[in-house]
């Protein structure tokens, strides 16, 4: 492996935002230097000097939920699709959810899934494992009596779900939860069943109940808000609950106004739905005050011939970072706690989202200033359906470090 200098950047992450180098070596950062001066002896130096004075070296982001559509959906994306987007947004991890043909629900298809992707070389991803077989709500999945699977050195899987469609048994969601904390690994509940409001509070008293971290996928409304600061506020027991929550860049940038723009049955249509401006509001600020943990694309490529036909979801690895960046009023820090270091903490990652020696080279360049109108026609997905299509965005990714390796390049001589 190379060794491979970045000098003279300002460097950030959740806590430390100074100018420096990085020295990385064997897909790791090997050495951090303050200030001006240089260390030497390197294959490849990348020079801060040469990028806009607005560039930052961050952790790469880690993406707590995403639909690849493989198996099944080619002609939604592609795992190589879906790859390409997601480091030219600056992610180098992604948790991609089971609603796939056939449903991810054992851990033998999930690794052949991860197989493939390590094969590619472009993100580190995991595959969730559904919560019953075939996410038909009848039976557990092969979560029963799994062991920890190693991979490699690479556990399967971190979290488990049911995506959209919740566990409606509470006696078999409560099933589901027992074995996730046996296995000490989060359930993501995406809180559809019932309305979110009505699910959140569902799947925190039964979290509390088996003694699971129950994580909650796409927060969008005040009232759930408020429901999970308040469960956050409460005194700890011993039972192991944790709970810990994360936010779409489409809920704190877009309302109910963008869908009915879009067409609210048509393009505009996602789960759950754009709200009401007080709502994101209210998003933004949770955001700030520790009550989301975490941004999560829910990227969600469809057709265009699916999405007039009302196939919810946006695409959304590649405007992630400027859509927050936009609307999260411009705190580097706050920003990769959120879309690194805390999601790698979720899914125990301890290895990656921080700038600390020892930690693998999981880097992105950003140039914080850099403005830019979302065109879709240029996202490497497949699906090209964005509430910030034509909109200006400011916050680029310039280029992405997978353990050192540069896999996104936005047009830079190296």
């Amino acid at each position: 492996m190379k060794r491979i200098i970045l000098k003279n950047f300002r460097i950030a992450d959740e806590s430390c935002d100074f100018f420096g180098s990085l020295v990385i070596e064997d897909g790791c950062i090997k050495e951090i230097v303050t200030g001006k001066n240089d260390p030497c002896g390197a294959d490849i130096i990348i020079d801060g000097g040469g990028f806009a004075p607005s560039s930052v070296i961050m952790p790469a982001f880690v993406d707590l939920h995403a639909h690849f559509r493989e198996p099944g959906f080619p002609e939604k994306e592609t795992l190589e699709s879906a790859s390409l987007a997601a480091v030219s947004g600056g992610f180098c991890t992604v948790i991609c959810m089971a609603n796939t043909n056939p449903v991810i629900d054992t851990i033998s298809k999930a690794r052949a899934l991860k197989d493939r992707s390590d094969a590619l070389g472009l993100v580190d991803l995991y595959p969730v494992l559904s919560l019953t077989k075939n996410m038909e709500g009848m039976e557990l999945s092969q979560i029963k009596n799994l062991g920890v699977a190693n991979d490699g050195g690479k556990r399967l899987p971190l979290m488990l779900s049911e995506d959209g469609r919740d566990v409606p048994d509470d006696g078999l969601f409560l099933a589901a939860m027992a074995e996730a904390k046996r296995l000490g690994i989060p359930v993501s509940c995406h809180c559809d069943l019932d309305g979110e409001n009505n699910a959140v509070r569902r799947a925190i008293e039964l979290g509390r109940k088996t003694g699971c971290r129950i994580h909650i996928a796409h927060v969008s409304t005040k009232e759930a808000v408020e429901t999970i600061r308040k469960a956050k506020k409460a005194p700890p027991d011993n039972s192991g609950f944790a709970l810990s929550c994360e936010v779409t860049p489409h809920h704190i940038g877009a309302n109910e106004e963008d869908a009915r723009r879009m067409g609210e049955k048509s393009f505009g249509r996602v789960n759950p739905p754009l709200r009401t401006e007080a709502d994101r509001l209210s998003l933004i600020a949770a955001a700030f005050d520790g009550t989301i943990d975490a941004i999560a694309t829910d990227h969600a490529p469809h057709t265009e011939t699916d999405k007039a036909a009302g196939a919810p979801g946006f695409s959304g690895l590649e405007t992630a970072f400027a859509a927050c960046w936009s609307n999260l009023g411009q705190n580097l820090q706050r920003i990769s706690a959120l879309m690194s270091a805390n999601p790698a903490r979720i899914t125990g990652l301890t290895d990656r989202g921080r700038i600390a020696q020892g930690q693998r080279a999981d880097l992105v360049i950003v140039d914080t200033q850099a403005v830019w109108k979302v065109d879709p026609a240029q996202f490497k997905s497949r699906g090209k359906c964005s509430p910030f299509a034509g909109r200006e965005l400011q916050g680029k990714i310039i280029m992405t470090f997978n353990s050192g390796r540069i896999v996104f390049n936005g047009g830079i001589n190296v």
